[in-house]
């Protein structure tokens, strides 16, 4: 008569056969069919919990490698219902700020909104493939200058608002509100915007009044266009119907609208002006961007503009450098870096290109285009290389 052994009774056999019989391990697994280390892992439960250790066990794993922890989950939920705007990078960013540990990963934190439904993953808005993310080399080399609406007052009119941003690190460089934009208003937020920041190289704007006069009736320097000329500023303008070529200061109207502008009132003028600085001065210095890698423009204003200068002194003696710079070619072609004069060719006149300085070359980019590396020479042997002037 055939007697069922139980899963018990069938490893404690195996376990007296190793132990008891001085079996070796491998006989022992052949004879029961399993692999060795199954038997050695049976001879580890029966030392540590005698029979009992033998028993079958759940096959489930301690705990599932993408589950989200719950406290993280929670935390996460309601940062989310506080800031609606936040998605999942901004979410992760803030939670490794906050101490959640452990840090939940982006595609967790975006399985977790899809399953709570808080969002629609058909209204996610893929980013088209000829898009191309192109910044200035550095900072105040260009600033994006703009006019929006909708700061609503208490007495029922609305009153607008210059924005400037600088390009490179999305430091907000001016806000000021006022009843109407015209070119005195426009202008003084602009002055006061240099005044406190300095004076950046080159504007981007569009073809308002208020900014130019070269499309109008008659092609004539508005006062704005004269300030630029006054301060040796180069004032660029978009294509006609291109809102995508100022699309940092577009996208910045958006988050404006949306965190700031969005269901209030303001008192008065001057009240909007405090609560509109406030705000800038959070989104500068603490408010984290995603184009920067989640730091704050703030870090990355003040340390181009106020970090190592890459001028001459600086580039053209015994010290190394490693960042970007940005050139206009001159009608003969050359642009001049750290005392060395660089050909980049007379067809390419009146581009602008970013020049990498490296410890020991410089490489010319002209978009995504490198044009020549170029070995560095220090200034002493430039000068040497230059012909004496007659005296």
């Amino acid at each position: 008569m055939l007697v069922e052994l139980s899963v018990v009774e069938q490893r404690y056999q195996a376990v007296l056969a190793v132990i008891r019989d001085g079996v070796p391990v491998v006989q022992v697994a052949s004879r029961f069919g399993v692999s060795r280390q199954a038997v050695h892992r049976w001879l580890r439960w029966y030392e540590a919990q005698g029979l009992a250790g033998l028993a079958d066990r759940s096959h489930k794993p301690p705990r599932c490698s993408h589950q989200m922890d719950p406290a993280a989950e929670v935390w996460v939920l309601e940062a989310r219902r506080r800031n609606p705007g936040w998605g999942p990078r901004r979410l992760v960013h803030e939670a490794a700020r906050a101490g959640v540990v452990p840090v939940p990963s982006r595609s967790g934190v975006y399985r977790l909104l899809k399953r709570s439904g808080l969002i629609d993953p058909e209204a996610r808005r893929r980013r088209d493939r000829k898009f191309k993310r192109w910044e200035r080399g550095g900072a105040m080399e260009l600033w994006q200058l703009d006019v929006v609406g909708g700061v609503l007052l208490a007495d029922g009119r609305e009153a607008k608002v210059l924005t400037g941003i600088d390009d490179h690190s999305r430091f907000i460089v001016c806000a000021g509100v006022m009843l109407r934009a015209n070119s005195r208003a426009v202008c003084g937020h602009f002055a006061a915007a240099m005044a406190r920041h300095g004076v950046p190289s080159e504007v981007l704007t569009d073809n308002g009044k208020v900014f130019t006069g070269r499309f109008g009736p008659r092609d004539m320097e508005v006062l704005f266009d004269r300030i630029c000329r006054e301060n040796g500023i180069e004032h660029l303008l978009t294509a006609p119907r291109s809102p995508t070529t100022t699309g940092k200061i577009e996208r910045f109207h958006r988050t404006l609208r949306q965190e700031f502008l969005t269901g209030r009132t303001f008192a008065d003028l001057p009240a909007a002006q405090r609560e509109l600085d406030a705000w800038v001065e959070s989104y500068n210095q603490q408010r984290p961007h995603s184009a920067l890698g989640m730091d704050t423009p703030a870090s990355r204003f003040v340390t181009a503009s106020q970090g190592p200068a890459l001028d001459s002194s600086a580039l053209g003696g015994d010290r190394g450098g490693d960042d970007w710079i940005s050139r206009k070619i001159a009608a003969n072609g050359i642009i001049s870096v750290a005392w060395q004069e660089i050909s980049c060719g007379k067809h390419r006149a009146g581009r602008r290109v970013d020049v990498h300085v490296e410890p020991r070359t410089l490489q010319i980019w002209d978009g995504d285009e490198l044009i020549k590396t170029v070995l560095r020479t220090s200034g002493k042997e430039v000068r040497k290389k230059r012909p004496a002037r007659a005296s």
